[in-house]
């Protein structure tokens, strides 16, 4: 079960650090990912190399997590909001629940809810 620090901790570097530094400090080595009911993703190496994939698309991601966040034992339960400015002068904004099972102070499942319309890039105003 995580202890409350260590979310906080993770919270925090989701908000200040890019995602895939993220992944290889908070997330278990077998950890998966899942977007809404798509195939998990396996494995923290998979994990990082998906998000810097994703990452070298965009010129800048703002990443803010909308509290409360919710802890039952080892679910923790985090409201997100994400704006992505792509390298072609489009915006994305996002909001996403995120379902997380940890073990210890690592996540070990995460799977993510949103609806995939927030996806269709925006032209920056």
């Amino acid at each position: 079960m995580p202890d409350f620090e260590t979310i906080e901790k993770f919270i925090l570097a989701v908000e200040q650090n890019p995602h895939d530094k993220v992944i290889e400090e908070f997330y278990t080595d077998d950890a998966t990912m899942q977007e809404n009911q798509n195939e998990p993703r396996v494995g923290k190496v998979h994990l990082i190399k998906n998000e810097q994939i994703m990452l070298s698309k965009a010129l800048t991601v703002d990443s803010k997590c909308i509290r409360p966040f919710f802890q039952t034992e080892n679910k923790v339960i985090i409201k997100w909001k994400f704006r992505f400015v792509w390298k072609n002068n489009t915006v994305t904004e996002i909001e996403e629940i995120a379902y997380q099972e940890w073990e210890g102070n690592k996540i070990k499942r995460e799977q993510f809810f949103y609806d995939p319309k927030q996806f269709i890039p925006q032209k920056q105003a």
